[in-house]
């Protein structure tokens, strides 16, 4: 029987049963389990986090002694003296200089290294910078603070004698770090969203008469822009859960309101790993500052991914 008679006598109720398509096998059905429970534990976990963290945080603002206005405004965070001050701008402001230092280190160097993996690197070299970069990714941020402390950090100010240096610490230091931490992301998912550029957009390009950078350029990074932007996302809300780095670089004990890049200052992250020891008695008003700091993190992360949701909708190019 040839393929269009079996074709057209599929549908029918009298077809032989052995010649009808199967049902879905029974591995696909296990494997459709697998990635619906692995969604289900994903949204479970998150759901478990804010539960966890909404808890002490509303208890933290039942107490008389804690304000909103002073919450979101005060300049003073001192939770632990025997006068405490509520007031967590200092430590917000340590994190956003944070993950700006780390940016305009991340952004420039990561988009570079994607265009050149992507358009102008040779096969062989693809194939060991790629798996190196995501290696890299997984490297543990406590050396990575190591290295900046004992090394970084001296080799910048003795380049830098001219900059009002004032201790150990350094707030632009800890941020150029947190750069080189997340370089590998931006870079990695940057050179995929480029390589999805179709290679039709490319060969009309050189034959207008285009060069290679102009190509890379004016073609594929506009073309790629919503991934570039998840990329960049990605990066900021890995630069702003950064604990160690900013602990150890940065300084875990200086909540001073400063914007002196060479000074250190206490980070949300590190005012979370420094007082989360285990030394403060549960259900205290020291201890619920530490959750009501992770809900405001929590919620920062939550508003940059919401921000670069619409801005990959608005200029996402859709390939036919």
């Amino acid at each position: 029987m040839s393929s269009s008679m079996v074709t057209a006598r599929s549908g029918d109720a009298n077809f032989p049963s052995r010649l009808r398509a199967e049902s879905p096998r029974y591995g696909e059905k296990i494997i459709k389990a697998l990635l619906a429970t692995a969604a289900a534990i994903s949204v479970v976990t998150t759901i478990s986090i804010v539960i966890s963290l909404l808890g002490p945080s509303i208890s933290f603002f039942q107490d008389p002694a804690v304000t909103l206005r002073e919450f979101f405004t005060g300049t003073q965070w001192a939770p632990s003296l025997a006068n405490p001050s509520f007031g967590v701008l200092p430590i917000v402001v340590g994190t956003l200089m944070v993950v700006s230092f780390a940016l305009i280190v991340a952004i420039p160097l990561g988009i570079l290294l994607s265009i050149y993996l992507s358009e102008y690197a040779p096969k062989r070299v693809r194939k060991v910078v790629k798996p190196l970069l995501e290696v890299l990714e997984g490297l543990p941020t406590v050396a990575i603070g190591l290295f900046t402390f004992f090394w970084l950090m001296p080799t910048i100010v003795k380049l830098t004698p001219f900059l009002p240096w004032a201790g150990p610490f350094s707030i632009g230091v800890a941020g150029i770090a947190v750069g080189l931490v997340i370089i590998p992301l931006v870079s990695s998912v940057s050179d995929d969203a480029m390589r999805s550029v179709p290679r039709g957009l490319r060969e009309g390009a050189y034959a207008l008469g285009a060069s290679k950078f102009e190509v890379s350029l004016k073609v594929v990074l506009p073309a790629a822009i919503s991934g570039i932007i998840a990329a960049i996302v990605l990066g900021a809300s890995r630069a702003v859960g950064e604990t160690m780095v900013v602990m150890l670089v940065a300084g875990a004990g200086n909540p001073n309101l400063s914007f002196d890049p060479t000074k250190g200052i206490q980070t949300m992250t590190a005012f979370i790993g420094g007082r989360a020891t285990g030394d403060i008695a549960t259900g205290t008003l020291d201890y619920n500052t530490i959750f009501a700091v992770g809900s405001l993190l929590f919620f920062m992360t939550l508003a940059m991914n919401i921000l670069a949701v619409k801005l990959v909708k608005r200029y996402r190019e859709v390939y036919d």
